[in-house]
């Protein structure tokens, strides 16, 4: 590399010097073709001579060089060696230590696997055990828990059924009560009498009343109705409770078998049964003067009543008997009716006694005027009397006290004074 160098600075030289000459025949001018052939020559003399001896130096310097280089390959290759060496010995030396490691780390990982395999072994022992006791407790707990629900259960079950044995006598003895007629029509009566004992008052309504005069025939409540007259009379409002049960039973019956024929039949047989009860009603409480024109005849059972609208028979009782059909819940509201009639009738009495009170009022406001007025007259004469004292002597007072300017001698003051004192 540093001959071609040096080759290539003599060639630029020589270069140079041919072309420095070349300036310097051109500046001493007169150049002949002769002198331009002997430079010629020359310079292809010297160019050889510059070739032969840069070949020379070429050949010197590529052999230099290549000396060079294998002395330099010989020296990497050595050290090449011995580092390949070196690196074999400590690629023995770690593959050994690893060995020795990993067999460290064998056996380590043996004996605690094993001591995890014993202990997890103790402890899945101990789990299971722990296991087979709760699950033993919990299935014995769960079984008594579950004999003790079904005996509980069981003993329910035979209370319920003694219960129930109990109900059937029962729904028979009712069965038997309700089958007298009498019994009905005491259980109509006890359930309208707690109607009319929780929204009238005692003395609103009467019980077991004869409505007819000279009749022995007794209607079982009778609400007492003001007359319209001042003195207090009253008329009555005869009601009486009826209960058919045998034949609302034999209609229940007959829906439940859904024969339309004995339907109609059973319901034919409600109704005369229904106007047979108004008609009694009319004929034995319903007189005028002593009655209202119509009386009411109360179910005690909703079913038979909403069945008993349900077939029209309100308004033909009202137009045939004069009687109103009412059940439990429209007693109630019929009562509650009347009941706002009655405050009425006490809100107009009272309104007699409150004019009374507001007339008395009025003559006692007229004196209390005239009083009023009288003192009001005084409290003028008092007024004027005031303004006389306190004018007037005022005035002569403030005229006195003008003259006393100083304190006078004492025989001065007292003359003075005793003067003063005759002159008032």
């Amino acid at each position: 590399m540093i001959s071609e160098i040096q080759f290539y600075l003599l060639l630029a030289l020589s270069g140079l010097a041919a072309i420095f000459s070349i300036l310097q025949l051109f500046r001493k001018g007169g150049v002949s073709r002769s002198d331009l052939e002997s430079m010629r020559h020359e310079m292809a003399e010297e160019l050889r001579a510059t070739r032969s001896e840069m070949a020379g130096s070429l050949n010197g310097s590529l052999k230099n060089y290549g000396e060079v280089q294998a002395t330099t390959l010989r020296q990497i290759a050595e050290m090449q060696d011995k580092r390949l060496q070196g690196l074999d010995e400590r690629f023995k030396e770690l593959s050994l230590q690893t060995e020795l490691k990993l067999d460290n780390v064998r056996r380590t990982m043996e004996t605690r696997i094993s001591a995890l395999q014993e202990d997890n072994g103790k402890r899945l022992e101990q789990m299971r055990q722990t296991v087979d006791e709760k699950l033993q407790k919990t299935l014995e707990d769960k079984l008594s828990k579950s004999f003790g629900l079904v005996n509980e259960r069981l003993e329910q079950v035979y209370k319920g059924l003694g219960e129930m044995q109990n109900l059937a006598v029962g729904v028979g003895d009712l069965k038997k009560v309700l089958s007298n007629v009498k019994t009905r029509g005491i259980l109509g009566e006890i359930q309208l009498g707690a109607i009319l004992k929780e929204i009238l008052t005692p003395d609103q309504y009467d019980e077991n009343v004869a409505t007819r005069k000279g009749s022995s025939e007794r209607v079982e409540f009778a609400v007492k109705l003001p007359a319209g007259g001042d003195g207090g009379d009253f008329i009555y409002l005869p009601i009486d409770a009826k209960f058919p049960a045998d034949s609302y039973a034999d209609l229940m019956d007959a829906y439940d078998s859904g024969d339309a024929a004995r339907v109609e039949a059973a319901g034919k047989v409600l109704e005369n049964r229904i106007r047979s009860e108004a008609k009694d009603i009319r004929d034995k409480y319903v007189h005028l003067p002593e009655t209202t024109e119509f009386g009411i005849l109360f179910l005690p059972v909703e079913g038979l009543y909403a069945e008993v609208v349900r077939r029209g028979l309100v308004e033909r009782l009202q137009n045939d008997y004069k009687v109103n059909i009412a059940g439990p819940t429209t007693m109630a509201a019929l009562l509650n009716s009347l009941q706002m009639g009655f405050r009425t009738l006490a809100i107009q009495k009272r309104s007699s006694e409150v004019w009374d009170v507001l007339s008395g009022v009025k003559s006692e406001f007229e004196t209390f005027g005239r009083a009023l007025a009288q003192t009001q007259n005084r409290l003028h004469q008092a007024s004027d009397e005031l303004e006389n004292l306190v004018g007037v002597r005022t005035r002569q007072i403030q005229r006195k006290l003008k003259k006393v300017s100083s304190l006078p001698q004492e025989g001065e003051n007292s003359q003075n004074t005793n003067s003063d004192l005759l002159s008032e």
